[in-house]
């Protein structure tokens, strides 16, 4: 069972911050009203677990699927921009998202985290241009090593806190592609890249790591780094090499291939 702060989990608190508030349909609701009405209520509820319920509380945001399960419970609220909500209203707005299906749904997923992502558009390229025995999309990268982290480093589990998981995890406005936990209670962040890893991404791996350290490790508490791609650069291996809590991955796919018997049919006759 996940932890909780509060007797509530966030996402009942969620419900009953709109009941107080009274708002009313067709009224906005900002980030920044919830944000000050968790701090002065449940203060232990850190920015980023906060706002990430108010995207799985969204019925037209992809990435309320991150966090699943996902009900009808959850559907509460639509949003209208950034860090903008009001209420979701039944048979006025479109159906609320409940699984990610092919088409608009995930390409819109995709095309946000390509906004987001500093540097997307140069690694999307190169992913193009990389062999077929490459992961094709960063995304596949993520997604298997979410749900194989021990095979980074034994004992090392995605991190789960109040019903929000580390994968998207969402820091001052950007998200880590994975935050995990590993055997001795470490924060760690692991950024991924689907080909060859430059320099540039430390200070991207960097500024994740501090903001842990300042908004959500407890007192205490380390936090690591881990950038993992098919190939190291130099100039990332020498970026790294006197970074004490940054450790450098390449991973590798292998494939076997073996041949099928043909059927042993029955000869015509003569």
């Amino acid at each position: 069972m996940a932890k909780t702060l509060y007797e509530k989990t966030t996402r009942a608190l969620v419900r009953d911050m709109l009941a107080e508030l009274g708002l009313q349909p067709g009224q906005v609701l900002t980030t920044t009203r919830a944000l000050e009405w968790f701090g002065q209520r449940y203060p232990k509820i850190q920015e980023p677990t906060i706002r990430a319920h108010l995207r799985q509380a969204s019925t037209n945001e992809p990435s309320r699927l991150h966090h699943p399960p996902i009900t009808s419970a959850d559907d509460l609220l639509f949003k209208i921009g950034r860090s903008q909500y009001r209420l979701y209203e039944p048979g006025k707005d479109p159906a609320p998202i409940h699984d990610l299906v092919e088409g608009d749904v995930a390409r819109e997923e995709e095309l946000e985290q390509e906004r987001e992502a500093e540097d997307e558009a140069d690694l999307e390229d190169e992913a193009r241009a990389a062999s077929s025995s490459e992961f094709l999309l960063e995304k596949d990268l993520q997604r298997y090593l979410a749900e194989n982290l021990s095979t980074i480093e034994p004992g090392l589990v995605l991190y789960e806190s109040d019903g929000m998981r580390g994968f998207e995890f969402e820091v001052g406005g950007r998200r880590i592609d994975i935050l995990a936990l590993d055997k001795s209670g470490s924060l760690v962040v692991l950024e991924l890249k689907v080909s060859r890893g430059y320099d540039r991404v430390v200070g991207q791996l960097l500024r994740y790591m501090n903001w842990l350290r300042l908004n959500v490790a407890a007192q205490g508490q380390r936090v690591r780094g881990m950038i993992v791609c098919r190939t190291m650069s130099e100039d990332l291996r020498l970026a790294c090499a006197s970074i004490g809590d940054v450790e450098l991955f390449e991973y590798s796919l292998s494939v076997t291939v073996k041949k099928v018997p043909p059927l042993d049919l029955p000869k015509p006759q003569e």
